[in-house]
């Protein structure tokens, strides 16, 4: 799925909205919201995307195809039920088509949390999610079959972001405790870490955030406190600084970014405004996620191009 010139489109997901009536109430009501797509130039909201039948709202996490056009979204089918997924893709105009359901694969709700990366010709979908009581899982699955391969290792700590290599069968994990690694899916073996080789540790108290492969698949791009990096895949050479993101001492201690399919555009969400970053000119362009008062109640949305 070729990328061509800056993204046009921006994908926005966020979970249901929790209202406690009293404010005293021990019970939750929740208002469901609908993923949007809005227009990377302009900030504009363009299309609401339909939610699949079964699944009553969005949910926070979702990953995109190097087209800008192909994206995968969860979301949340109710209190104590399972996050399903589905695929939707956008026409020339950022209008979405009918979701699609992505057959039996579902996590539950309530797992400490999941990452996800759409392969580059977004026929697979790699997720992954904390063990409750310990542990990492890693899956990969057909997104027309279901068909599903797992890697787990009972090690502490989290897989904070994945990112599928342009070569269709390396997979680049940012780990708490592991660093940074890269999982050839094509390799036997159940054990996660053991699958895997390290490009780079872990260094101090900081936690990685997102990575994704660069478009030739030789170097990858990462966040590390505020700063976005590049290294080679063989961890040779000491990681180069890209740029140094200006954040507000509020902001989280990681940072979630997409690169686009060029390799060029990232983009980022800092409450409810997103930010894209050329990494050429350095530039960086500020936009409002254009929903009602009433959605920013809650935590801020995610973002994907």
């Amino acid at each position: 799925m070729p990328a061509t010139g800056p993204p046009r489109f921006i994908v926005i997901a966020r979970t249901p909205i929790a209202r406690f009536i009293p404010a005293n109430s021990k019970t939750a009501t929740f208002t469901p919201v609908r993923p949007s797509v809005q227009d990377a130039k302009t900030g504009k909201f363009l299309f609401d995307i339909p939610l699949p039948p079964g699944v009553k709202s969005s949910w926070q996490v979702l990953a995109a195809a190097p087209d800008n056009r192909t994206f995968v979204l969860s979301g949340w089918t109710g209190p104590d039920s399972p996050i399903r997924f589905f695929r939707i893709h956008l026409d020339e105009k950022g209008r979405p088509g009918e979701p699609a359901l992505i057959p039996g694969f579902d996590t539950d709700g309530l797992s400490p949390g999941y990452v996800m990366a759409l392969s580059p010709d977004g026929t697979r979908l790699a997720l992954s999610a904390t063990v409750i009581g310990g542990g990492v899982n890693v899956s990969v699955v057909d997104l027309s079959t279901g068909h599903r391969r797992e890697w787990s290792t009972s090690q502490p700590g989290m897989v904070l972001s994945l990112a599928w290599a342009p070569n269709g069968h390396d997979l680049a994990l940012a780990s708490s405790r592991g660093g940074l690694r890269i999982l050839d899916v094509r390799r036997p073996g159940p054990e996660l870490f053991g699958a895997t080789r390290l490009v780079k540790a872990v260094e101090g108290f900081w936690p990685l955030g997102s990575v994704a492969y660069a478009p030739d698949g030789k170097t990858l791009v990462y966040a590390v406190r505020s700063a976005i990096e590049r290294i080679s895949i063989t961890g040779e050479e000491p990681p180069q600084v890209l740029a140094q993101l200006d954040r507000p001492a509020t902001a989280s201690l990681t940072v979630v970014f997409s690169l686009d399919g060029t390799g060029r555009h990232l983009l980022y969400v800092e409450g409810w405004r997103s930010f894209q970053l050329d990494l050429v000119s350095g530039r960086v362009t500020g936009l409002p996620i254009l929903v009602g008062e009433h959605q920013k109640k809650g935590g801020s949305p995610q973002a994907a191009w």
